[in-house]
């Protein structure tokens, strides 16, 4: 789109000489006319594409799972929060995932690996619960990860989580690769304390296996929260006389640990280091997403 500035119309001065009236009127120089000024308006620069705005999601998500005696035992998700070198010089991934995910104590020979999916090729990498809080409040651990090099993903604002927000969920649901899953923040719930987000909720669908997903901003591709798990409904049915029931996820019901709360956790726990890269249907029953 062009803009134009009309010019300065040009005035014309008819000057007499009362004194000498045989002489002819003198006419002043017109002004010359101020040139026309164009601007241009510059193209805006095309957005992303939803597949590249996924595409700088992805390396921030893992797959946990846990094993023993040589057996598969559970499975989960996890977000790399922090990334830095040891005192050797090797890389080092910080993965956040839920508490409730990771609880070996009951195990023999417990092993926890953490699994990043490449076109068919499989990374593995053995990590090591640093930090872990209390369930159901603080729903989080902190896995540490000797090897792994993957980018850390930044954390949202307080401001930047409100409901109708675009949403991809990246999780790994019955231990297996990654997968995604879109939809809006459904719901978002303040501390009436502290005035900062304590739970969101999400449409977006997941699976068995999901507890530790990433819930990111498909705008800005920063993290708004770490799925928690899911509400469902049960339904009960009958055939040949036979009863069964199931149980059916509610739709706008998965529920997460914000942002605000991730951050909250690495403080108390000593780790507020690795959030310095960021400085920038009724009577439902609740279940874990994952294990």
């Amino acid at each position: 789109m062009s803009r134009f500035f009309p010019g300065v119309p040009a005035l014309l001065a008819l000057v007499s000489c009362a004194s000498a009236p045989s002489q002819q009127a003198a006419s002043a120089p017109a002004p010359q006319a101020a040139p026309v000024e164009r601007v241009v308006a510059r193209p805006e620069a095309p957005r992303p594409s939803r597949k590249e705005r996924v595409r700088r999601i992805l390396p921030h998500n893992v797959r946990l799972q846990i094993s023993d005696g040589g057996k598969a035992r559970s499975a989960a998700s996890g977000v790399v929060v922090g990334s830095e070198r040891d005192e050797k010089g090797g890389v080092v991934a910080w993965v956040v995932t839920n508490a409730h995910a990771v609880e070996m104590g009951h195990l023999k020979e417990p092993v926890l690996r953490v699994l990043v999916d490449r076109r068919g090729d499989v990374l593995e990498h053995t990590g090591e619960v640093a930090a872990t809080g209390q369930v159901p409040d603080m729903d989080l651990a902190l896995v540490r990860v000797p090897g792994l090099d993957l980018p850390a993903v930044k954390l949202a604002d307080d401001a930047e989580l409100e409901p109708g927000e675009d949403v991809v969920v990246a999780a790994s649901p019955f231990g297996r690769a990654l997968s995604l899953s879109g939809g809006m923040l459904s719901q978002v719930e303040w501390d009436r304390e502290t005035k900062r987000p304590k739970m969101v909720k999400t449409d977006a669908p997941i699976g068995y296996g999901a507890s530790g997903g990433g819930i990111f901003s498909l705008e800005t591709g920063k993290l708004l929260a770490i799925v928690e798990g899911y509400r469902t409904a049960k339904v009960d049915f009958a055939v040949q006389e036979q009863s069964y029931s199931f149980d059916v996820p509610m739709p706008g019901e998965t529920f997460a640990a914000p942002s605000a709360k991730v951050r909250q956790f690495l403080q108390a726990r000593g780790f507020a280091r690795l959030l310095q890269h960021g400085a920038s249907s009724e009577g439902g029953v609740a279940h874990a997403a994952g294990r």
